[in-house]
Order: structure tokens, then sequence, then C-alpha cells
């Protein structure tokens, strides 16, 4: 099957690397740097139980993705409308095209963009980019999906590559199970450029991520969401099955980048706010993780 990754950060490489691994015919779009590497040497994958090269395609256009049958969307949410803008003119009419982005709602922003439909999937893996072309893959990587005419195509794709896919009847929930993760984590790793398993380790850390989860959970509730489980004990496991993964906000500050802090923890303060629930700590983490970014943008404009 052909497939092609909108978006080749950690999140697109490791699924279209895993992907590829499994045979199929994938391309990577992405930036120049990256695709470079990958056109030069292959995907270098690093895995506790694979490490090596993967041969796959690369390209810095958006019409790599004509006749593709799946299209994988990983950007961030900050370049959703664009994205769709880009893919629009060339996908196939038949094309399946997942939304695999941090956030609640880039898929219904994509499928209004595109006018077609767009599967929202929520993914928990935790990987980040080692260099150009270089993926390092620290835990988990399992994706939750709604039922479609499609899904069981997709289940067993994604299956045959070492995937596993769940499809559940509440994907708005599990969209929010994994929003509230990004809020409690996302903004302290970026605060102090620290991986999970270190940030629940520290004096005062727990009673803040509770805040986060109880604001998270009044807002949803308000929003007439339900989200399913334990949020809480979802929260504490991250930091036993991620203890060395720093957070996507994280490693954006770190490379003087712009984040999705807005789409995250800022989602959370604006639909507290439409709705007239209080989310004190939610716009606390939201307003430090903005002017760390405020203060990259100045660094960079004083070196230029």
């Amino acid at each position: 099957m052909k497939i092609a990754v909108m978006g080749a950060g950690a999140v697109g490489c490791f699924f279209g690397g895993m992907l590829a691994r499994a045979g199929h015919e994938v391309v990577l779009i992405g930036r120049a740097q990256h695709v470079e590497a990958v056109r030069r040497d292959g995907l270098l994958i690093e895995m506790a139980s694979f490490t090596g090269r993967v041969p796959i395609g690369a390209s810095t256009e958006a019409d790599a993705v004509r006749d593709a049958r799946l299209v994988l969307v990983c950007v961030k949410s900050t370049d959703t409308e664009q994205a769709a803008a880009q893919m629009a003119p060339h996908l196939a009419p038949d094309a399946i095209v997942l939304s695999m982005q941090n956030g609640v709602d880039n898929a219904a922003r994509l499928q209004a963009a595109m006018g077609r439909e767009v599967g929202p999937a929520v993914v928990y893996v935790a990987t980040g980019m080692a260099g150009p072309g270089h993926v390092r893959h620290h835990g988990r990587g399992e994706l939750v999906i709604a039922p479609s005419a499609t899904a069981g195509e997709v289940v067993t794709l994604f299956g045959g590559a070492g995937v596993p896919v769940e499809i559940s009847d509440n994907v708005p929930g599990a969209l929010w199970t994994k929003l509230i993760l990004n809020c409690a984590y996302n903004a302290l790793s970026a605060i102090t450029q620290q991986p999970y398993g270190w940030l629940a380790r520290q004096e005062g850390v727990e009673s803040m991520m509770r805040d986060v989860v109880a604001e998270c959970l009044a807002v949803a509730q308000k929003d007439g969401v339900t989200v399913p489980g334990d949020a809480w004990a979802a929260v504490e496991a991250i930091a036993r099955t991620m203890p060395t993964q720093i957070s996507s906000t994280a490693q954006d500050l770190a490379r003087g980048k712009a984040s999705e802090i807005d789409h995250l923890n800022g989602y959370v303060a604006r639909r507290g706010a439409a709705l007239g629930v209080a989310t004190p700590v939610n716009r606390t983490l939201h307003t430090l993780v903005k002017l760390l970014e405020a203060r990259n943008a100045s660094d960079r404009a004083s070196a230029d």
C-alpha cells in the first residue's frame, strides 16, 4: 500500500518507519534537512527491540500525497489549516485520512478545511528526533480510532506493522484523556527541560498535576464529553511507561520553535473561560510556556 505521512517529525517518522519496515511504500513529507538525510541514508530508527536504517521515501512537497491510500497527518496543531490547503488538491478520492496530532479538534479542523472525512486517531507513543533522519523511540506506540467503514483496514494495516490499534466508540473522550496527559506533563517538562520520570519525583509536582487534571475534567464535563477510566491513574502511569521522554513542547522550546501549548493547556483555559469553568493552573502553565517562547523569539531577533 502507498502511505503518505504529512509531517515528518518524531510521530510521523516513527509510525511511517514502522509501516515501511512492514513492506509498505511510504513517503515522509517534511523539512529539507530531514528529507535530505532520509534520501541519502534511509530513516534511522532506534528502539529497544530494533535499531537500523529503513529505506523510505521522502519529499518536501505536499503533492507527494498523490495516489496514497492512507494519509497520516502528523503536523503540529499550529499548522493544521496550512497542511490541509497544501494536501487537498492532491488527495485521492478514496484516500483514508487520519489526524495523528495532539489536541482534540484537529480532525474537525482538517475536515472543515478540506471538505472531506478525516478520522481522529489518539496516539500514545514516546519518541523524539535525535537528529536529521534519526528517530528515537522511548516507549509505547499504540493508536485509538473511531468506528468507520475503513477502520478494519486500518487495524489490519497497522497490526501487520506491530502497531496495536483499538477501535473505540468514545474517541472524543479518548482525545480528552490524551489532552489531560499532555496538559499534566508537557508544560512542566518544557519549563524544566526534564523527562517525565524526573518530574514525577519532584516535590509539589503531584499536587499541581492533580489540579491540572481536576480542571480538565471539569471543562470536559461542562463541554458534554465523557472522559473514560481514571484520568489520574493514566497520568501516574505515564511516568512509569515513559520515564525518559521529554515532551514535544520541551523539544520545541529547546529548538527555539513555537510549541503547541495553545492547543493543550491553552485550549483548556479558553474552553473553561467560554463555559464558565475556572482553570487557573492550566492558564498559568500556558502563560509560562508562552513567556519562554517569547524569550526565544527575542533572543533570535537579537542574534539577527
